[in-house]
């Protein structure tokens, strides 16, 4: 489905948006839930992400057939799952995906776990989804990995590795990447009272045979917040938008919109449980430059930002991106070209140049990647556009574009 939307303008002043729970700290607990029954979530993610992972963690699981679990194209589902049924004594899985997920890699991951214990095979291509996973004890509790991965492939391991019988000892080998994510992952291990450390390059998980009954209200989504913070950069001095539920201290990387956003002349307030992003007055640099590793979600947000109040960026970090639903800077590149942009990518950036014009009623792709079509939509502030393929966003944020017309977007 294709939407098209008309050159739009916030229509009230002050709008509240409810955004329902981060679908990365979703996702950790809800494998955190199925090895500890007794955790009692709120707020959960509405996200399609976070649906397939509860559905594949609520399967049923008998011990003599191997049984078929979809992925769709949810990456985390994906690496967190492996982690998660290669522990699962005695029980056989093959998880599969969508076709690009087969595209996305996992041997790393795959290497790691089995160096544990674990017994995963590939069904097609090495290295690639579709796996075989047969669950198992593992006998190994020292690994080590690449510093530079996704952080997803670590988190994997650390989130399993309460329920191995002597916990887990990893080794990072390089410098570190998207530490907030990994952080956030041991920050929720914490809170459930399992015991862990991170020194240097080393990280521990103590063994927990049980937890104590908690009840977690997850902060909602800052990546969804992102959106929103483009909108507000986008419109008139004096727009401003409440969005719950969020906290100052939030363990999410991508709370760092808050600080990168004054450049574009918006504020937020902290107050109640809840953000209000306010536009307090135009930006007056001419170009940006941000290193992103601990929050490459948002790059896609910043460059449209940026183009639509026509300064250059600069921005780094990147190189986690060429592996995600697509290869988002080559796909950045292709549809900010569309509309006049002139940019140039290469593994880990991205750099924009200073343009004051942007082409109208362009068909923007999205390239089944829901950050495509949601990073682009707020553009429609200054010109009409299409949004190729719209009901992508139900991947993270299902609510996008009843969200947007409520404040005024007219979208056909």
């Amino acid at each position: 489905m294709d939407l098209h939307i008309q050159k739009s303008k916030v229509k009230s002043q002050k709008s509240k948006i409810k955004i329902t729970g981060s679908k990365s700290e979703t996702n950790r607990l809800l494998l955190l839930q199925a090895l500890y029954p007794n955790l009692i979530l709120e707020n959960t993610s509405n996200s399609d992400d976070s649906e397939v992972m509860s559905r594949a963690l609520n399967l049923e699981l008998t011990t003599h057939n191997s049984q078929l679990i979809d992925v769709h194209h949810a990456g985390t589902a994906m690496r967190f799952l492996t982690a998660y049924f290669s522990i699962q004594e005695g029980k056989e899985i093959v998880i599969t995906g969508s076709s690009r997920m087969k595209e996305r890699p996992i041997k790393i991951l795959v290497d790691a776990l089995n160096r544990l214990g674990a017994t995963i095979e590939y069904e097609e291509n090495e290295g690639f989804p579709p796996l075989r996973i047969k669950g198992k004890k593992f006998t190994q509790n020292k690994v080590s990995l690449p510093a530079n991965v996704s952080s997803q492939y670590i988190s994997a391991l650390l989130l399993i590795a309460p329920k191995l019988e002597n916990g887990l000892e990893i080794t990072l080998e390089g410098s570190i990447t998207s530490v907030p994510y990994i952080k956030m992952t041991l920050a929720l291990l914490s809170e459930i009272g399992v015991e862990t450390t991170f020194v240097g390059n080393k990280i521990t998980v103590s063994h927990a045979e049980l937890v104590s009954a908690s009840q977690f209200t997850i902060e909602s989504d800052w990546s969804s917040a992102s959106y929103w913070y483009a909108i507000i950069a986008l419109s008139e001095i004096g727009t401003q938008v409440t969005l719950s539920s969020y906290k100052e201290n939030s363990l999410q990387g991508d709370s760092a919109l808050a600080e990168i956003y004054k450049d574009f002349g918006v504020e937020t307030i902290f107050k109640d449980n809840s953000i209000t992003i306010h536009k307090l007055n135009d930006c007056q640099l001419p170009s940006v430059n941000y290193k992103l590793n601990n929050c490459p979600d948002i790059a896609q947000t910043i460059a449209v930002t940026c183009f639509g109040l026509g300064i250059a960026c600069h921005l780094t970090g990147l190189h986690t991106l060429k592996i995600k639903e697509t290869d988002r800077l080559e796909a950045l590149k292709t549809e900010l070209s569309k509309l006049g942009a002139i940019i140039v990518v290469s593994e880990n950036s991205l750099t924009l140049n200073q343009s004051n014009r942007i082409l109208s009623d362009i068909k923007i792709s999205t390239y089944q990647d829901h950050r495509m079509a949601m990073a682009f939509a707020p553009l429609a502030l200054k010109v009409p556009l299409i949004i190729e393929d719209a009901e992508v966003v139900s991947k993270s944020y299902p609510t996008f574009w009843e969200n947007l017309k409520m404040i005024g977007f007219k979208i056909n």
